[in-house]
């Protein structure tokens, strides 16, 4: 057999490939009147949740974006799994608890291949006082306790402890050493990829039945279902739901009257690895003037550091993609030059992005976003459409959980328990069986359980097993996978959400070409 007509080694998990035939025949089901027990509208990580939560009670459902999944806010995060550190130093202690049981989740029962642990040094510089650092100090240790409360294993995540300023610049070099008097070390979870995420929760919805539609835009919810336009074809068609959810983050406004969303910007900086020097940690870097805001430096392993984030309101017009405004980038450098040794400039900024907090407005005024509360909620409107919005990335499960009790209520449909808290996403396994896989580490920490199968796509073809662009390690091999198995249908999914390659503009521009290539084959 030709080796380059070599099928696909199949996924780990049975009915979870998403195709563009796939899409297809499920959309013309539906448009031919079948009627599903829930709607979801919206494939970012929480209404991705929600498909995976409904079809695990065992309800049959249909989610649908009007462009892909993890387009909106969910691919745009720090790629942070965290512990709720941040609010329950400003007294929110049930999100707190919540962020960290659901970080426990993540690490150790549904994703461990795409959640690892993090260390992360705060830097006691001269703008760090004595005062703030043991408050710091203290937060760190009240964190710890969060995980003992979540149940999160100490092997998971370590201890907190105080570190030399010899042990801070070993483990980042770049820092100032002029009056530096140590560190403070802590642990948190990294996500390999938010976008990533995204993709196992849906194609673990379509491997328990769930039918996931991605450029199937929502026009007009109902209590019964949708009206929606497929933007493929332009054709219109009527979607029949017994509940409908609607999990569109901050577009959720523009489909269900009376729904106020404050948007927050944040805004994180793409800097080259060798900018910085070796990272063996990310930072904390306090904001001068601010008591409990850090700029984050998180080095991805990919040669990129992501630099972030801001808080800052949005008015007007929610734009499909946010821009970066260049007092984004400015204030992030500034507090990066604060702390480091080395100057980085401008031009170093090889690229940026913004995402859009869908916070929930229940004041009705102004003032700063970082207040508004990250607590979620689920609104029911009159006509029984339930709504789910604000929270965070890390407690998606729980909010998807949330809507789905929530649409259950509302439209009286008989639905067994959640289950999402002990289901393995696609790719899981225990981390003894990843470290056995015959698969590049990256790959694994990528793919999982399936990163043998990604892996053998290169061994077939070895011109699949090459860099798509130099300095960069994403293959062709993960290309090919992307539109085979993971619903890729153009070149923004493949390197703007399948692979995060887009984020640097002049990357993009030479894998375009390789993107094409993956697309039309049909072998």
């Amino acid at each position: 057999m030709n080796p380059t007509s070599s099928p696909a080694p199949s996924p780990a998990l049975p009915g979870s490939s998403l195709d563009a035939g796939r899409r297809r025949r499920e959309l013309d089901r539906l448009a031919d009147g079948a009627e599903v027990d829930v709607l979801v509208v919206g494939l970012g990580a929480t209404g991705a949740g929600a498909a995976l939560d409904a079809a695990t009670r065992g309800l049959s459902v249909a989610a649908i974006d009007a462009h892909d999944l993890a387009f909106g806010t969910s691919r745009w995060s720090s790629k942070l799994i965290h512990g709720g550190l941040r609010y329950l130093a400003s007294g929110q202690l049930d999100v707190a608890h919540e962020s960290a049981v659901e970080r426990g989740i993540l690490m150790e029962r549904t994703a461990p291949h795409l959640v690892r642990a993090q260390p992360f040094v705060l830097p006691l510089t001269p703008l760090v006082s004595r005062a703030q650092a043991a408050l710091v100090r203290a937060g760190f240790l009240a964190g710890d306790m969060l995980r003992v409360a979540a149940r999160t294993s100490r092997r998971t995540l370590p201890q907190p402890r105080t570190l030399s300023a010899v042990e801070t610049r070993h483990l980042a070099p770049a820092l100032r050493a002029t009056g530096l008097r140590g560190g403070l070390l802590s642990w948190d979870g990294q996500l390999s990829d938010d976008a990533r995420l995204v993709t196992a929760i849906a194609r673990t919805a379509a491997a328990h039945g769930a039918s996931v539609l991605t450029r199937t835009r929502a026009l007009e919810l109902h209590r019964d279902g949708a009206l929606v336009r497929d933007e493929t074809t332009g054709q219109e068609l009527t979607l029949r739901a017994r509940a409908v959810v609607n999990a569109a983050g901050v577009w959720a406004g523009g489909l269900v009257d009376d729904i106020r969303l404050r948007p927050s910007r944040g805004t994180h900086l793409v800097l080259r690895s060798e900018d910085l020097g070796r990272l063996s940690a990310g930072l904390h870097i306090p904001i001068p003037g601010e008591t409990n805001r850090f700029v984050l430096v998180l080095p991805q392993g990919d040669g990129r550091v992501y630099v972030g984030l801001t808080d800052e309101p949005v008015d007007g017009d929610i734009p499909d993609v946010p821009e970066v405004p260049e007092t984004d980038i400015g204030f992030l450098l500034d507090v990066l030059g604060s702390a480091l040794d080395v100057t980085v400039q401008r031009g170093d900024v090889v690229g940026a992005f913004a995402g859009l907090r869908p916070l929930l407005d229940t004041s009705g005024q102004g003032g700063s976003t970082a207040d508004i509360s990250r607590k979620h909620a689920v609104l029911t409107s009159p006509d029984g459409v339930v709504t789910v919005v604000g929270g965070k990335l890390t407690t998606y499960r729980r909010m998807a959980q949330d809507a789905v009790d929530a649409a259950v209520a509302a439209s009286g449909l008989s639905a067994g328990p959640c289950r999402t808290a002990s289901l393995p996403l696609v790719g899981a396994a225990r981390p003894q069986t990843l470290a056995r896989l015959d698969a590049p580490a990256r790959l694994v920490r990528r793919y999982g359980s399936e990163a043998p199968a990604v892996h053998a796509l290169g061994v077939a073809d070895p011109a699949l097993a090459e860099p798509v662009v130099p300095g960069h390690p994403v293959t062709g091999a993960e290309l090919l996978w992307a539109v085979r198995h993971e619903g890729a249908l153009d070149t923004a999914d493949l390197l703007d959400r399948r692979t995060r390659i887009g984020l640097v503009p002049e990357d993009r521009a030479k894998a375009e070409q390789a993107a094409r290539d993956a697309l039309a084959r049909t072998d």
